[in-house]
């Protein structure tokens, strides 16, 4: 008993720990450029990065309202997690678990900031609430900002600038909205999607996403107002 009590008092102690940690990197967030999971573990394993740390307002609005079309519709109406999406998923899964995901742009980046890439209950356990955590703390703006500042466009590519540069050669402010399109369908799979260079399935996926946006009204709103 006394074992199990030390346990469970060191675990106690580990949790608390992670806690105060995630508050603290949440405040400092808010105002100082983040870096991800993926970008840490590239630079411990001595592998380059790119990324240019860029204000939303320095990215073409069309790059925000593609990749809202294409990852996330109802972003400027929930807070954080997509509950109706969530039970869909839920509700169709099979026995080999569901076959495609509900994550939010929220939840992406709090996965991208905070955990582990790989598929897992205990993973989505830990996103969930850290979405709602960070989509309430920093407002939509800035949720946004953060994700397009770390999201993965490439092998070593992150960032909307970087990715603009690579893929355009020119700045994410000077981005069309078909490029913009081709940049947010290469996102389910960055390393292998070349926007330069896209592929039959990536082209028409984009195509969708240009229109969706276009005939969309209100699909980032959140952005102008500051949530």
């Amino acid at each position: 008993m006394a074992f199990l009590r030390a346990i469970s008092r060191w675990l106690l102690r580990v949790v608390l720990l992670l806690l105060v940690i995630f508050v603290g990197l949440v405040v400092l967030w808010a105002f100082a450029p983040p870096v991800s999971t993926l970008m840490l573990a590239r630079w411990v394993t001595w592998r380059p990065v790119e990324r240019v740390w860029t204000p939303l307002e320095r990215i073409a609005p069309a790059l925000p309202l593609a990749v809202i079309a294409s990852e996330d519709g109802r972003f400027c109406r929930h807070w954080g997690v997509d509950w109706g999406a969530l039970r869909e998923v839920i509700d169709t899964a099979g026995e080999d678990g569901p076959s495609r995901g509900a994550s939010t742009i929220s939840m992406q980046s709090a996965k991208n900031l905070f955990l582990w890439s790989s598929r897992s209950a205990l993973r989505k356990g830990l996103e969930i609430p850290a979405a709602l955590v960070i989509d309430r703390a920093w407002g939509k703006r800035r949720v946004m900002e953060v994700y397009l500042n770390i999201a993965e466009w490439g092998e070593g590519v992150f960032g909307a600038e970087a990715a603009a540069q690579r893929y355009f050669r020119k700045s994410a402010a000077q981005l069309s909205p078909k490029e913009a399109a081709l940049l947010a369908a290469a996102l389910p799979n960055p390393v292998r999607r070349d926007s330069a260079h896209p592929g039959a399935r990536q082209s028409r996926l984009a195509s969708l996403i240009q229109r969706r946006a276009a005939a969309t009204p209100g699909l980032a709103d959140c952005l102008k107002t500051g949530d």
